[in-house]
């Protein structure tokens, strides 16, 4: 299911768009120094992450036991996919490289629950969908839709078996992971190109220097 998400080359998929509540404090520039960014919640990622954890949160308190600590593992994995794009894209206005940093502790996040998903699946000899699959391809085609809620979801958790629910949480989660592979790749690429703050700081005291040489 690696395909899944490759509603991805949106902006909102995979780049912060401009959003202007977050002007830069260097507009008259063409290399700011506090670049525009977008609301983390324009993010496909971040709506999609935000939906795994309100799924995940239902499923492991109706399916699994009470006291199996993989319940609090995989709300917390779930959570923290969520809450690091959230603070990765903050961090965006000040370091980039935090922004990364976090980006990829929720890549990271997603996949142990990726891992905790197929474990419970395997473990009571339920199959896992093949990404060309009928239902496979009806949640990829739900994936699509924007905004992006539990809502659209809400009725399968309520009627449908776990091992569907299951099931419907990897297909998110391979979504949500190829938009984030998206955003780091543009992130890294950003930041070779035209560097963290320091260096976008260094510049402009350089550009200030030379349009404003000290008097003699």
């Amino acid at each position: 299911m690696n395909n899944d998400g490759k509603n991805g080359k949106d902006g909102r998929d995979g780049n912060h768009k401009s959003h202007p509540s977050h002007s830069s404090h260097s507009s008259h520039s063409s290399h700011p120094i506090i670049p525009p960014r977008g609301d983390y919640q324009t993010l496909l990622s971040y709506q999609k992450a935000e939906v795994i954890y309100d799924l995940t949160f239902r499923f492991a308190r109706k399916h699994l036991d009470r006291g199996d600590r993989t319940v609090d593992q995989m709300i917390q994995s779930a959570r923290s996919g969520k809450q690091n794009i959230l603070e990765g894209s903050k961090a965006a206005l000040t370091s980039k490289e935090t922004e990364i940093k976090l980006t990829n502790v929720a890549r990271a996040s997603l996949e142990e629950l990726l891992a905790d998903y197929r474990d419970y699946l395997r473990t009571r000899d339920h199959g896992v969908w093949d990404k060309d699959s009928k239902e496979a391809q009806y949640i990829r085609r739900l994936g699509r839709k924007t905004p992006h809620t539990y809502e659209l979801y809400r009725e399968f958790f309520e009627t449908r078996p776990p091992e569907v629910i299951a099931n419907i949480a990897l297909c998110l989660i391979h979504q949500t992971n190829y938009l984030l592979d998206q955003q780091l790749r543009h992130l890294e690429k950003e930041f070779l190109e035209q560097g963290g703050l320091r260096e976008r700081m260094f510049q402009a005291r350089l550009t200030h220097r030379r349009k404003n040489p000290p008097q003699k």
